[in-house]
């Protein structure tokens, strides 16, 4: 059996991890509301966006009509953002977190990422990685995959503008055919204890799914001043909507992850401290029958 003073400094230990992991769920918390208010606003605006584009989109190949890109000077031609080529170069982004102690959080975006490159991955297809997070950065690192750029802390201070820093040399790869398709893999946030990994295609601009398609009719919606100037303005603006939520969801998210790994580890550590103070009143309670033995047992061969 341990000693009373290894006991002891086993309960002191425990108590300044607990006291660390509770101040990191209190932490986690407070970032975690401010990240939830952030995504819940945006939500309806990405995806307002995402279906009148889609609109847009649907109401243009339903008439078959070509959309003059102004920029290439060589008449109508489709707008590049919504070409679709055979799929040999394909990016994906991969947004995962610069910290760790926030349960499978970073695993299994890291793994989601992992899976969709073997599955993507033939003789004829090369799949790029773009990275917003040490820890997805490292893990695909570690398996030798092709990383063509990260975005060293992106989170810090994440808005609009940082997002476009990645939306803007997404765009620029796509429309120079670099890549042919882009695929965003993240956390969803779902509720502070649920986050769902989801691998989206971001570009060409993904087909409606379902009856989606006849939500999407050309009769929904009204261009001012035409469909083209509407399209060469919504396209890019799609794109760094898109990626913006994407980084709040997953910002959200690895804050809920932190809060409630911090949250288990937290009750956990109050156990062991439980457990272990009940070994230590039980051996300083052995110690203390011991040493009364020892007394009486003095006391009686004095007697005799």
């Amino acid at each position: 059996m341990p000693s009373l003073k290894t006991i002891r400094k086993r309960i002191t230990s425990v108590k300044a991890t607990q006291k660390i992991t509770r101040a990191m769920k209190m932490v986690a918390g407070a970032r975690l509301n401010r990240a939830q208010s952030r995504i819940t606003a945006l939500r309806p605006y990405a995806l307002k966006t995402q279906e009148v584009l889609q609109g847009l989109a649907n109401a243009m190949i339903a008439k078959q009509q070509d959309i003059e890109y102004t920029t290439t000077g060589q008449g109508p031609t489709l707008h590049p953002l919504l070409q679709r080529r055979q799929e040999r170069t394909i990016l994906l982004l991969v947004l995962s977190g610069d910290r760790g102690l926030c349960g499978a959080f970073n695993a299994n975006v890291s793994k989601a990422a992992e899976r969709t490159w073997r599955d993507k991955k033939s003789s004829d297809v090369e799949v790029l990685f773009g990275t917003v997070g040490k820890k997805g950065r490292d893990y695909l690192a570690r398996r030798r995959a092709t990383i063509t750029r990260d975005f060293p802390k992106l989170y810090d201070g994440l808005d609009l503008a940082k997002s476009a820093v990645v939306s803007d040399w997404v765009i620029k790869k796509f429309e120079k055919a670099e890549i042919d398709a882009v695929y965003i893999v993240y956390n969803e946030f779902k509720s502070a204890i649920t986050q769902k990994t989801v691998v989206e295609q971001l570009l060409p601009l993904p087909e409606p799914q379902g009856d989606e398609e006849d939500l999407l009719t050309p009769t929904e919606y009204g261009f001012e001043p035409n469909e083209q100037v509407v399209l060469e303005r919504l396209m890019p603006m799609y794109v760094q909507v898109s990626i913006f939520r994407a980084l709040l969801e997953s910002q959200a998210s690895e804050h809920g992850a932190r809060m409630t790994a911090m949250d288990a580890a937290t009750r956990n550590a109050k156990d062991m401290i439980g457990r272990l103070t009940l070994q230590y009143n039980r051996a300083r309670q052995a110690a203390i029958t011991k040493e009364l033995m020892e007394i009486i047992g003095g006391a009686e061969a004095l007697k005799e």
